[in-house]
């Protein structure tokens, strides 16, 4: 049963396939914003994992976030996700990233609990 509370944080050593240069989103070589966002939701997403019913998963419907300071190649990452609401197939997170103890932004992020199958059917083929 997911609750409000379950948490999950993720973890990352920045390294050159994560930069800004490499992703696209800038010309530095440090944590690219999407990078970020993208652990964040990797946490949220692990965070209810084991609770949600068989043959479903969650899919991200919306995440909001700063990126307010930069890290750089071997800075180790980690984003946590904790349940803040529960409404029905509708879950939301306050999400958060740092770098030791520097705030690398925080946010929400909304996902949606679906049924795997039903969901890939949906595609257009």
């Amino acid at each position: 049963m997911i609750e409000v509370g379950l948490k999950h944080t993720s973890k990352l050593t920045v390294n050159e396939s994560v930069t800004a240069i490499q992703m696209g989103s800038g010309d530095m070589p440090v944590l690219a914003t999407p990078a970020m966002m993208a652990m964040m939701e990797n946490a949220a997403m692990l965070a209810v994992k084991d609770e949600l019913p068989e043959g479903c998963t969650t899919v991200g419907g919306h995440i909001e976030s700063s990126h307010l300071k930069p890290s750089k190649i071997g800075d180790k990452v980690t984003a946590t996700a904790e349940v803040t609401k529960v409404d029905g197939k509708k879950i939301e997170f306050k999400v958060v990233a740092y770098s030791g103890e520097t705030m690398l932004g925080s946010g929400t992020h909304l996902r949606f609990i679906v049924d795997k199958e039903k969901f890939m059917s949906k595609l257009v083929q």
